[in-house]
């Protein structure tokens, strides 16, 4: 792959691109039965997201979007890390682009002077455990999440980020 990749802010332009490189990741490829419609998030992602102290990135090859990551601001200083996905072509140290959305995640999130970021995931994703605890994440309990924590019915592991 000769493509560059890029990190950009979310645009709308871009919400067709996002469930494209989401749906068939959750849906074929780890058999999580899950459409659209009930991830209401997809559809309104500058409303979810792009509100207070949280926003939602890109890594773009071209025009096509190949990875993305989402902070929703959940109150007191806290964050929910959302959305991290990234296409399987482009996983991987040599790419770079689930380090790069997760370094731009969390520079925007001390610059908000946030915290903590926290996040659910679900057992399947086994890689997606390393790459969190490699990157100084700990699993917590999910008793332990804050009460404004939104905890996805697929959500069985969690992780919590001091800042």
């Amino acid at each position: 792959m000769t493509t560059q990749l890029v990190l950009q802010r979310y645009q709308p332009c871009y919400q067709a691109g996002v469930k494209a490189l989401i749906l068939p990741i959750q849906n074929h490829e780890f058999g999580i039965e899950i459409s659209a419609e009930q991830q209401p998030d997809l559809s309104d992602i500058e409303n979810f997201y792009q509100q207070g102290t949280g926003d939602f990135w890109l890594a773009l090859a071209g025009e096509q979007v190949v990875g993305c990551i989402g902070l929703k601001d959940i109150g007191e200083r806290q964050g929910a890390l959302r959305k991290m996905f990234v296409a399987k072509a482009w996983r991987g140290r040599e790419h770079g682009a689930a380090s790069s959305l997760l370094q731009i995640l969390v520079a925007h999130a001390r610059e908000q002077q946030l915290q903590a970021i926290w996040l659910g995931t679900t057992a399947k994703f086994l890689a997606a455990h390393r790459f969190y605890e490699k990157n100084g994440f700990s699993e917590v309990a999910e008793k332990n999440l804050p009460a404004a924590f939104p905890v996805m019915k697929v959500d069985t592991k969690f992780y919590h980020l001091a800042l």
